[in-house]
């Protein structure tokens, strides 16, 4: 193997005791900004649409949506590994005050651009924009980590990546709050909150932050190996999108020969990345890496907790939005607001349990965390399969602590073990593995909990709407073809705060209708009762499913083994010449 040699970072002014407290907290602004403007999106995509006069409920207009909801989750996870490597040969900090300044401006831009009104147009330039403000979150999400772990000593590292973490999932759910709000006052306010964030870190984190590994002197860039992964994730993850869209008679796009080549093509490039790994003498990623047994169970516990967990959310918001709150009584527009509101419980529970398994984690160890908490998300995603549709919320208000406090108290020490695992000059490259396996495994999810909720709603929602409309009063014609609504459209209706009895049943038949049952149908409590026992069937085969996945990284963190830490070597060794298995072993708890 090559030996790539290092130099030492070049700082312009010294970093001074409370460094690593300056650290954290611009790194968590770059988390909570990211994180915010992720689900303020999720929030307001009704407004969206409605500002540039798009229907997201017609067939047509369903790439739009998806792509502004999952494009910029879809660019991010591909270059997570690219910036991490460029990170560790220019720096870390360098790559990152660029991430902060490139989603600064494509969120003005995105602010300014798409006129009112300007339709596919103005669609399309928010995807593409959202496309440009993934590259620069990624530079964020791939460095914020790596800087933390050099700025802290191997024994404080937990508690400062728990308190990272918080702030991640806090601006996630504060988003949502935050969006619900912006989105009444005006759509274009939901991308310009983003902006003053951007300045303050951007000119803050130029000024304070500080190079502190050593940089790799590499000889080249490995463009095979860039192409492999980044375009086998690309194509992969394109696929994954197109594939939970309508195609032809069929309610998904699973039998589209333009997905399934799209799968075969990009699982064929991701294998192929393996082999030219290793073979070239720069390669973006050490695959030897793999061989620290903590590094490898890490990213696996990663992986299956983002596939288990990255969804929720999402089906979260669609049975509060599209079922429960309007069954209680809350006007479709207002049930985005709302869903956040009732979704804080989730938010407290990781909140306190963030913070606190971070803290553990550098007194007792990360094996009883990580693998308690991923029993415990499994329980509580069980416990969710008890709940019928119309709940009673204090019992689910704990179960979503529960959630919360698990995925909490499992989050903060697996990042910690993972970063300890790595020689100080792969942090770069090392934490954007670990990302693109999070990140990666967010849309994978989402794809996957909605194949698995639009397969199960195919088979019995047509029967429901015909069945319930007919015993409404609605002509058995208009019943019938009413029934042919797709389950995507059923599930963008509840996601979006529509009520699709609107548009389902015809003006002219619901003129012919007595006045109480025009009301009964365009109510709040029609639909969602029509869909409820359809939708709450497939979204406990989604919550069993998360459980198993759960439980396997449960077990792989239990085998995770010795963890190393790497602090005390020298940092201007050689870092190819330091073995995978070399450092400071300390036995796992």
């Amino acid at each position: 193997m090559a030996v790539t040699a290092t130099r030492a970072p070049r700082h312009t002014r010294p970093t001074g005791p409370n460094y690593k407290w300056v650290a954290l907290t611009n790194t968590t602004l770059g988390v909570l900004m990211g994180a915010m403007n992720s689900s303020i999106l999720l929030i307001s995509l009704p407004a969206i649409f409605k500002g540039l006069n798009v229907n997201p409920l017609e067939p047509a207009e369903t790439t739009y949506l998806l792509w502004i909801l999952m494009g910029y989750m879809v660019i991010t996870a591909t270059f997570l590994v690219t910036i991490g490597r460029l990170s560790d040969i220019w720096g870390r900090v360098r790559i990152y005050n660029a991430g902060f300044a490139i989603f600064t401006v494509a969120s003005l831009l995105l602010f300014v651009m798409p006129g009112d009104g300007s339709g596919n147009t103005g669609a399309l330039e928010i995807i593409i924009l959202r496309l440009i403000q993934g590259i620069g979150g990624g530079c964020l999400i791939a460095n914020s980590t790596a800087i933390i772990t050099d700025a802290f000593p191997s024994k404080q590292r937990g508690l400062a990546l728990g308190l990272n973490m918080v702030a991640a999932l806090s601006g996630s759910l504060i988003g949502l709050l935050v969006g619900g709000v912006l989105a009444t006052l005006g759509w274009r306010l939901v991308f310009l909150v983003s902006v003053p964030f951007g300045i303050i870190g951007t000119v803050w984190a130029y000024m304070s932050l500080r190079e502190q590994a050593a940089k790799r002197m590499a000889k080249g860039i490995d463009l095979l190996g860039n192409l492999c992964l980044g375009g086998g994730l690309v194509i992969f993850l394109v696929a994954m999108t197109y594939g939970i869209m309508p195609y032809g008679t069929e309610s998904t796009g699973w039998t589209n020969p333009w997905v399934i080549a799209g799968l075969v093509i990009g699982l064929g490039m991701l294998v192929l990345f393996v082999f030219v790994e290793n073979r070239v003498k720069e390669p973006l990623f050490n695959l030897h890496l793999f061989q620290i047994r903590s590094f490898a169970a890490g990213c696996a516990a990663q992986f299956l907790s983002a596939l288990a967990y990255g969804g929720l959310q999402f089906m979260l918001i669609i049975w509060l939005q599209g079922v429960w709150l309007p069954i209680h009584g809350y006007n479709y527009e207002d049930t985005p607001l709302w869903s956040a509101i009732y979704m804080i419980p989730l938010l407290i529970g990781f909140m306190i349990f963030g913070v606190l398994g971070g803290y553990l984690s550098d007194k007792l160890g990360v094996r009883a965390l990580t693998t308690g908490g991923m029993i415990g998300l499994a329980l509580g995603f069980i416990l969710l399969t008890l709940f019928p549709a119309d709940f009673s919320y204090a019992p689910f208000a704990l179960v979503l602590f529960i959630i919360g406090a698990s995925f909490g108290s499992f989050s903060a020490p697996n990042t910690a073990a993972i970063m300890n695992s790595l020689p100080s000059e792969y942090r770069g490259v090392g934490s954007g593995m670990r990302a693109t396996f999070q990140n990666a495994g967010n849309p994978l999810s989402m794809g996957v909990f909605f194949t698995i909720i639009v397969v199960g709603l195919s088979a019995t929602l047509p029967g429901a709407i015909q069945n319930g409309l007919t015993q409404g009063g609605v002509p058995a014609a208009t019943a019938s073809a009413a029934s042919h609504l797709p389950p995507t459209g059923a599930l963008f209706a509840a996601f979006l705060g529509y009520n699709p009895m609107e548009s389902l049943v015809p003006g002219s038949v619901l003129h012919t209708l007595a006045p109480a049952t025009q009301t009964h149908l365009l109510g709040t409590q029609f639909f969602p009762n029509l869909i409820s026992n359809p939708f709450m069937d497939a979204l406990r085969l989604v919550f069993y499913f998360s459980a198993a996945l759960c439980l396997i990284a449960a077990i792989c963190s239990y085998f995770r083994g010795n963890r190393y830490v790497y602090d005390e070597l020298p940092q201007n060794q050689p870092a190819q010449s330091v073995p995978p298995t070399q450092g400071t072993a300390q036995t796992t708890r």
